[in-house]
C-alpha cells in the first residue's frame, strides 16, 4: 500500500507533463493563424528558457546550500550546440510550418515517429542496444506514418507531413545529443537550449524580415512555451525521481494521443480514413516501446564521474561520513564506481551503455 502511494505522485507528474506537452500542438496551430512559424518558434523556446530560469531560481532559494545536480561543463558544449541546432531551431520551425498546412490530428499521430527516430539514431549512430520489441515497434510506427501519406485516394507524402517527419527526426537527434549530457542538471540544459534556440530563431526572424507578433501574442506564445515545454520538462524530471527515466517516459509517451484527442475536440476535425488505419498501429508500437523489459548479467567497468544520484541504490554504495546510510538522499558530487558484475532489469541509462553481443 505504501509503495502504491509512493508511486502515485510521480505517475501523476508524468501524466501532467504529457498533458501539458500535448496541449502545445493544437494551441500552436491556433497561434499560427496570427504568427509566422519562425517567430512563434522563437517565443515558444524563449518562454521555455525563461520558465526554466525562474524555476531554477526558485529551487535555489528553497535549497541554497544543497547541490543535487551536476553542473554543465565546457566539454558539454558540442552536444549542447547540436541539441540547440536540431531540437531547438530546426525541429520547431519544421513542425510549426508543417502544422500550418496539416490537420492537427494527423500531426499529433505523426509525432509518435520521434520515438522511432530516437531509437534508430541511438542504435545506428550511438550503438545503443535495441531489442526485438523496440524493433517491432519501429516497424509498426513506420508503417503507420506511411499510412498517413494516403490522401485523396492516392499515395504521396504531402509537404506538411514531410515537414512534421523532419521535426521528429530532428528531435530524435536532439534526444541522443542530450543523452550524452544527461548527467548534468536537466533544468540548466532546458534553460540553455530554450534561450539559445529562442534567441537564434528571433535573430533569424529579423534577418528574413518576418513580421513580429504584437505584444499580446508574444505573451501568449511565451506562456505556452513556459508551460507546455518548460513546466512539462520540469514535471517529467520530478517524475523521473520516483519512477526512473524509462517508466517516466513510458507514461510521457501518451502525449501524442492526448494531442490527437484535443485536436479533434478543439478543431472539430473529421478524421481521414488513413488516420483510423494508422492509429492502431501507432498505439501498438507505442505500447511495445513503453513495455520493453531488458535484463541480463552485465559488467560495469570502473569509472569516475558526476551526476545526481540517490543513496542507497544498486550502483551507489560509497559511504558518506555525514549521512545516515539508511535514509534515502539525492545529491551530486564526483564519485568512483568500482568494477561490478550483476543482473537486474535496466535501460540504456548513464550506467548501462554497455555493448551487447550480436
Amino acid at each position: 500500500m505504501n509503495k502504491k502511494k509512493s508511486l502515485s505522485l510521480p505517475i501523476a507528474q508524468a501524466w501532467a507533463a504529457a498533458f501539458l506537452f500535448a496541449c502545445s500542438t493544437p494551441l500552436s496551430k491556433i497561434l499560427l493563424g496570427d504568427i509566422d512559424p519562425i517567430p512563434l518558434a522563437a517565443f515558444l523556446y524563449l518562454g521555455s528558457g525563461v520558465g526554466a530560469l525562474l524555476l531554477r531560481l526558485l529551487m535555489k532559494t528553497r535549497h541554497p546550500l544543497q547541490q543535487t545536480e551536476a553542473k554543465l561543463t565546457r566539454n558539454d558544449l558540442p552536444w549542447l550546440i547540436g541539441a540547440i541546432s536540431f531540437g531547438g531551431v530546426l525541429a520547431p520551425i519544421a513542425l510549426l510550418s508543417g502544422l500550418r498546412i496539416t490537420p492537427a490530428s494527423t500531426a499529433s499521430v505523426l509525432l509518435n515517429f520521434e520515438g522511432v527516430a530516437t531509437a534508430l539514431i541511438a542504435a545506428v549512430i550511438f550503438k545503443e542496444a535495441v531489442g526485438q520489441r523496440v524493433t517491432l515497434s519501429i516497424i509498426l510506427i513506420t508503417l503507420a506514418s506511411i499510412g498517413l501519406s494516403f490522401e485523396g485516394g492516392q499515395w504521396g507524402f504531402s509537404p506538411g507531413v514531410l515537414l512534421i517527419l523532419l521535426a521528429t527526426i530532428s528531435w530524435g537527434l536532439d534526444n541522443n545529443f542530450t543523452r550524452n549530457i544527461s548527467e548534468r542538471n536537466p533544468l540548466d540544459i532546458v534553460l540553455v537550449k530554450g534561450l539559445g534556440a529562442g534567441i537564434f530563431s528571433l535573430i533569424l526572424t529579423l534577418i528574413l524580415g518576418k513580421p513580429l507578433p504584437n505584444l499580446s501574442h508574444i505573451l501568449i506564445a511565451s506562456t505556452l512555451g513556459a508551460i507546455s515545454y518548460g513546466l512539462s520538462i520540469a514535471l517529467i524530471i520530478l517524475a523521473m525521481r520516483g519512477l526512473g527515466s524509462a517508466r517516466a517516459y513510458a507514461w510521457f509517451g501518451s502525449a501524442p494521443f492526448i494531442a490527437l484527442i484535443l485536436s479533434l475536440l478543439i478543431f472539430n476535425e473529421k478524421p481521414p480514413i488513413s488516420l483510423w488505419i494508422a492509429l492502431p498501429l501507432m498505439l501498438a508500437g507505442a505500447w511495445l516501446m513503453a513495455t520493453e523489459h531488458h535484463s541480463h548479467l552485465h559488467v560495469h567497468e570502473p569509472i569516475v564521474h558526476e551526476h545526481a544520484h540517490t543513496h542507497p541504490d544498486l550502483h551507489h554504495s560509497h559511504a558518506h561520513a555525514d549521512l545516515d546510510p539508511t535514509q534515502p538522499i539525492t545529491h551530486s558530487h564526483i564519485h568512483a564506481h568500482e568494477a561490478l558484475e550483476h543482473e537486474h532489469e535496466h535501460t540504456p541509462d548513464i550506467h548501462h551503455r554497455h555493448v551487447h553481443a550480436k
